[in-house]
């Protein structure tokens, strides 16, 4: 069964309070990175759309969006940007995908095996285009409506309802310019293709690496690449594919569809990707506290496991409950003390009811240090209809 819930989001004023910085309005608001973690594709050729559409697990469209490649298992293998593209006065399409080496197939591999007899053409272009993303420092809330519209499962999955024109970037912009709104959440600015050794066609601050854009994504709660969507490990509602629009469950048959599909009508959600906040043991924070960089906060080993360990007291009516819940959730991305965790939905639930405490040991300058991981839901997250005991 499926049905449609309307949430109100006053964006702008939220998204501060979840640790957005401000900066003066005398210096340009737009920072922009190149993303040397991304490689572009292309695919060209009188079959390309129909032959991606085989493939990924969105409907292709004739502008720019979000999805993903899934194995036949329903795991997923490369979260990516598609961009409809004219090549030779031919349809083509330009894919914007991890290029960080994985358990995944080799992308063009990947693709050549399920050419069969399509007549299209699949070639590096990464030394052509480069991948740039643009956002507003000030936060972006404003270019997206405060009222989304979700579709929502059984399962606890959900798919956001867009606007026609959503992703159409803004006037500041050449009108050749190959770029989209990034609608994975508001406020994440906008995604571009530029030409290789050119800068985006817009005012914007250069940042220095990739960190800028990384920290961007945490505190919006945006995983992508490898070290938050593990390849051939991941599933793509755990991973907030769904919640991104990177999913399509009325599409028709791709690859990783079956095992997908049913997960959102019969199965249960039990975990996403959020924001958390990294202190060491003891620790005065608590989940109210807004997410704020600390640079003082070394960047910790991705894939760390997190354990969930019940606090005294917290169950008088039970003291027989486990002290330890089942299971354990993994610390991705991180950086200046914020990062991007894979968590049990129970165990945030528990850690938001004061029962659960959530922490992982890490080898330090003065021996085992316990890290203190603090999880904040993303306020634009639609509200989940069912809770689960812990």
């Amino acid at each position: 069964m499926m049905s449609s819930v309307r949430l109100r989001r006053f964006i702008q004023p939220r998204l501060l309070d979840f640790g957005i910085r401000q900066i003066s309005s005398a210096t340009s608001t737009k920072l922009c990175s190149q993303l040397p973690s991304r490689s572009v594709l292309s695919v060209s050729g009188t079959d390309s759309k129909v032959f991606l559409n085989g493939i990924v697990a969105s409907t292709i469209k004739d502008h720019p969006f979000y999805t993903t490649f899934l194995s036949a298992q329903g795991r997923v293998l490369y979260d990516v940007f598609i961009y409809p593209h004219i090549l030779d006065g031919r349809p083509a399409y330009l894919i914007d995908y991890d290029n960080r080496s994985s358990d995944a197939t080799p992308i063009l591999a990947l693709l050549k095996r399920h050419v069969l007899r399509s007549k299209v053409r699949i070639r590096d272009a990464s030394n052509e285009w480069k991948v740039w993303s643009v956002w507003d420092s000030t936060s972006q809330g404003s270019s997206f409506p405060t009222v989304r519209e979700w579709r929502t499962g059984r399962s606890g999955a959900v798919e956001p309802l867009y606007a026609e024109v959503e992703h159409q970037l803004g006037q500041e912009y050449p009108r050749d310019t190959v770029g989209t709104r990034d609608l994975r959440a508001p406020g994440m600015g906008d995604r571009l293709l530029v030409r290789a050794g050119d800068k985006p066609g817009v005012s914007c601050d250069v940042a220095q690496d990739e960190t800028e854009f990384t920290l961007h994504r945490i505190l919006h709660g945006v995983p992508e690449g490898r070290d938050d969507i593990v390849p051939q490990q991941a599933f793509p509602m755990d991973s907030n594919m769904d919640l991104m629009g990177g999913l399509d469950f009325r599409k028709g048959c791709y690859v990783g569809q079956e095992l997908t599909v049913r997960t959102y009508h019969t199965g249960v959600v039990r975990k996403r990707i959020m924001p958390v906040s990294l202190t060491l043991a003891p620790s005065p924070k608590t989940i109210q506290n807004p997410l704020e960089p600390n640079h003082s906060v070394p960047t910790l080993p991705v894939q760390t496991s997190i354990q969930a360990e019940r606090l005294a007291g917290a169950s008088p009516t039970n003291p027989d409950r486990p002290t330890r819940p089942r299971g354990t959730g993994t610390l991705l991305s991180n950086v200046h003390g914020l990062g991007l965790a894979l968590l049990r939905l129970e165990h945030v639930e528990g850690v938001e009811r004061g029962e659960l405490v959530m922490s992982f040991a890490q080898m330090g300058d003065k021996g085992t240090e316990s890290w203190i991981v603090l999880p904040k839901r993303p306020v634009w997250w639609p509200v989940a209809n069912n809770s689960t005991s812990v």
